[in-house]
This record gives C-alpha cells, structure tokens and sequence, in this order.
C-alpha cells in the first residue's frame, strides 16, 4: 500500500500542506469535546506524528484503541502547539484491530514486565530507540572495517572446534532422546550421528578467521556466537552477536590501535546520526550520556598493564566482593571501578597472566604473561577482548600441552604455524555490550530482540 514514512514527514519541509498517507500504531490518544488526537508511530522514526481529527468531519472512535494499526491520509500541517507537524486526518481506515487488553497501555513499563513479551515490547519507546541504534552500530561497524580494506567472511555456525576457553559448547546432533543408553561408549554415540564426530554451535569464528587472515591479509567476521555458560548475570547471554577482526601482520599495538579506531567510528556515527534516541535514553536512563561518549570518541583511551592495575585497585581503598590478587580474573567490580574511578574513561589493560587466558595468545618473554589486552569501559566493564596469537609452533604446542588439549582436534589450527607463519592479531567485540555502553541499558536482555539466557528461550 503506497504511503510515506513518518519519518520523512519530520525531516522534509517540502510535505507541510500537502495531502499524505501514513501508515502505523497508535501509541496514545485523547479525546474531547469536538476534536481527538492520536499519537501515531510507524518505526522509522522515535517521534509520533500527532493525528488532529474534527468530529465534525469524521467519528475518530474506531481509530483512538492503543495498539491499533491504521492507514490515515489527511493535511500535513505546522503543529498548533510547540514545533513540527501534525497531520489533519481526512480519512482514515483500521488495518489491524487492538482489543483492551492490549498489555501496553501505560506510558510506561519497567524493563521486567517488557521482557515477558518480547513480541509487543518492540512498540515502545525504548525498544524503538534501542533497535534503529543497535542497526546504526552494525552499519558503522561494516564502514569501519570496509573502508581499511577489510575482506567480510562468514565462518561457520555448526563446527567441531570449541575455541579453547571462550566458553561452554552448545551440542548439536540428530540423535533422538535416550539415544545415550543405546551406545557403550562416547566414541559410537557419535560415530552414529550426522556428522560423525561431536559437534556444537560455534563459540567463536577466531579459529576459522585466523585462517582467512593467512591468505587475505585483513579479515573480519561479524555473526552470533553461542556460549552454553550457567551465568545470569546482566552481561551475559547464551546468544549474542560477535564482531571478530584478524589481522596478518599486526602485533599487539597494531590491533589495539585498530581496535581503539573502531569504537570512535561507532561512536562518531551514532552521536551524528541518532540524535533523537540518544537524548531519549540521556533523558531517561542514564543523564550526562552524549557527554561520556562525545569525550570517549574524540580523546585517547587509557593504556595500563594488568600489574598495574592491580597495583592500583589494591592501593585503592576500596572494598571488592572479590578479592584482587596477581592472577585473578578481574571481575566487572574491578573493571568498573578502573574505568569509573581511576581512569574515567574506556581503557586497555595489558599483558594479562597466562594462566587466565587462552591458549593461543602470544607468550611474552617474562614467561608469565601473553600479549593480550581487555578493553574496559565505564558503566559496562569489558566489551573486548584482544590479543596477539601465538606464531611459533613450538610455544603453541607447549601451551596445548600443558592445558590437555588433543593436537588432532586443532590440526588445521597448527598447519598455520607449519605454512608460512607470520605475526597476527585480532580482537572480539561484543556488539550488545558495545550497545549497553552507548545506550545507558544495563541489562543484556534488553539491546536484544529475543533473548537467549539460562532458562529462557520462546
């Protein structure tokens, strides 16, 4: 059905007196004694176009239900009251009927209440804002990336590699329930199954992305990764999507610097190109917002080893819930706190324990730590984690070896190391945990359209 977008309804002068059809729901609406008004919204913008209708001319009744889907032809005109446009409805047609109970009445939900129905929840103002951000972050994403000569690939989803440490594997298999007790041993369980060999539901595309990056030189995968870990926490999903550079030739300054352009790029595009939801979410989620981004996009990011740090947040005076040590993992407590309170601003922390991280991470000379870093952000915590992998075959068997790891399963792995190895590095982002930093939502749950968690899957 032929209309106009509200949207451009908002940005174009040329519409104000002319006759346009609009298409969308009614979000709000109120009744008076000669005239009703309807609010009206059609996703391509965060803005309502206000629906003047004269009773005289028309009974609005039928076009005033919250939730209902209307196609409204009418005068485009300068509002009465404030700045912009409203639309003089001449006629209007019910394309889709809303019947009381439609659960989103109020003008306001809490984040709890939204989430027991994701299938409406995309009609308020959060999710609308959210979603055209979150598409605004994955456009900038491919300009960054397309624009310094990096090829797309796409790495597989089903794959027999569970890149070591990143995660639990989600099984994937044809066989029936019960089919366990029909098999002596693991080894004929699997054999029996589609693909011969155990198989899940990638974790990471690194393994396969580092493999690209020997005969292309830059690469960058962006797809969703599967993580089966037992965490509920707000930063954590069994879904989410992944964007994962490698790069030959690069060492560990190379790719933090890669890595550092990027999330300004993100954020220079979102601060430019989503005005309107930004302020929404300044407004009502997290006030001083387009400040805290306008400085992380245009000033350096903090630089500190994992020492240091360390060092730091002991000296601190403040009271953890864990412990800080040398050789822990540091917690989001910790994270936060170094971006918040010492830093103020996104920061690397470097040359992590070897013992935490994994296993193809470039060793350092000191023997205890690797070339890796995190990236740390305030009010998130890690939304990167980065490093420089291992080139030296010898030093990555070693490091297999001393974790248990079976050399055949990684096979094409240490071919890469046999056929002309070179330094290389690369990095995962967390697209919903950069979407948390640049929205203000604190909960994974809900810069997804669906979410995947511990106990919840529809």
């Amino acid at each position: 059905m032929k209309h106009t977008d509200i949207r451009d309804l908002f940005e174009d002068a040329a519409y104000c007196g002319r006759e346009v059809t609009v298409c969308g729901w009614v979000r709000t609406a109120r009744d008076s004694k000669n005239m009703a008004f309807a609010a009206l919204n059609d996703g391509t913008t965060l803005a309502h176009l206000q629906l003047v209708f004269d009773k005289e001319k028309l009974d609005p009744a039928p076009f005033l239900k919250l939730g209902t889907g209307l196609m409204v032809t009418g005068t485009l005109v300068h509002a009465m009251r404030g700045q912009g446009v409203e639309l003089n409805v001449e006629a209007a047609q019910v394309l889709g009927e809303c019947p009381p109970e439609y659960p989103l009445q109020k003008k306001r939900h809490t984040p709890e209440y939204l989430r027991t129905m994701p299938h409406l929840r995309v009609r308020t103002n959060l999710f609308n804002a959210m979603l055209r951000v979150r598409s605004e972050v994955s456009g900038a994403i491919h300009e960054f990336f397309r624009s310094r000569h990096f090829t797309y690939v796409h790495t597989p989803i089903l794959t027999a590699s569970d890149c070591e440490g990143a995660g639990e594997v989600f099984r994937v298999t044809t066989m029936p329930y019960g089919a366990d007790g029909a098999y002596p041993e693991e080894a004929a369980y699997y054999a029996a199954d589609f693909f011969k060999r155990r198989a899940g539901l990638s974790v990471s595309g690194q393994l396969e992305g580092e493999a690209a990056a020997m005969g292309m030189g830059k690469i960058y995968t962006f797809g969703p990764s599967f993580r089966a870990e037992n965490s509920n926490t707000p930063r954590h999903a069994a879904e989410f999507w992944h964007v994962e550079p490698e790069v030959a030739f690069a060492q560990l300054p190379d790719i933090m610097e890669i890595a550092e352009d990027m999330i300004r790029h993100i954020l220079r595009s979102v601060l430019e190109r989503c005005k309107p939801e930004l302020d929404f979410f300044q407004t009502h989620l997290e006030p001083g917002l387009c400040e805290k981004l306008r400085g992380a996009a245009d000033s350096s990011f903090g630089v500190v080893t994992y020492t240091e740090a360390v060092r730091l947040l002991q000296e601190s005076g403040a009271e953890f819930v864990y412990p800080v040590e040398w050789g822990c993992d540091l917690q989001t407590e910790h994270e936060r706190y170094l971006t918040e309170q010492i830093f103020r601003k996104p920061l690397f922390v470097t040359d992590y324990p070897k013992q935490i991280k994994a296993f193809y991470m470039k060793q350092n000379p000191d023997g205890k730590t690797v070339a890796a870093t995190d990236l740390l952000v305030p009010g998130v915590g890690e939304i990167i984690g980065c490093s420089e992998r291992e080139a030296d075959l010898d030093k990555l068997l070693e490091a297999m070896d001393a974790r248990g790891m079976r050399r055949e399963d990684y096979a094409d792995y240490l071919d890469l190391r046999r056929f002309g190895s070179v330094p290389h590095s690369g990095f995962g982002l967390g697209l919903e945990r950069m979407l948390m930093y640049v929205t203000g939502i604190s909960n994974i749950r809900d810069v997804q359209l669906y979410p995947r968690t511990v106990g919840n899957i529809r």
